[in-house]
């Protein structure tokens, strides 16, 4: 980090991916060209969970490279009487794997549609009849850095 009056606390790096919808996961892929794709996902206890399809050109990825990084912005702000935009970044590096356990993917399946479906959905409905065809990933962090920027 160059800018060191910009850097965020690692307590204000959490807030941000807790309070996220969505950020974007980049593997190393095929070639050696990085591949990104837009992801939901929950954060716990350093560790960042994404549910997946079991097949595609991720998860080929991942078993090639379990290198990882993860990146979410947070909507900006404009400051009254101010034209320009406050935003907030954190960029998280570490190593991403595929959750074998089956209680533990149900539970993160669990806690991911509590994140996204809407009140009252039927959530235990839907993991009983998608849940099978989903796999769960999780990055464990072992590096994070937030930045916070003035677009002016």
């Amino acid at each position: 980090m160059r800018r060191f009056k910009q850097q965020l606390t690692l307590q204000e790096c959490e807030t941000i991916l807790q309070g996220a919808y969505r950020g974007f996961l980049s593997v190393n892929g095929e070639n050696g060209y990085p591949y990104t794709i837009p992801m939901n996902f929950l954060y716990n206890d350093n560790r960042i969970y994404f549910h997946s399809a079991l097949q595609g050109h991720k998860i080929d990825a991942i078993k090639q490279s379990a290198k990882a990084c993860f990146t979410v912005i947070n909507e900006p702000v404009q400051q009254e009487n101010d034209w320009w935009y406050h935003v907030s970044s954190v960029v998280c590096f570490g190593q991403v794997s595929i959750i074998e356990n089956q209680e533990e993917r149900m539970e993160i399946l669990k806690s991911l549609g509590q994140k996204y479906f809407p009140e009252g959905y039927d959530m235990q409905k839907d993991l009983k009849m998608n849940a099978h065809r989903a796999a769960v990933l999780c990055l464990i962090v072992e590096h994070m850095t937030g930045k916070r920027v003035k677009e002016n």
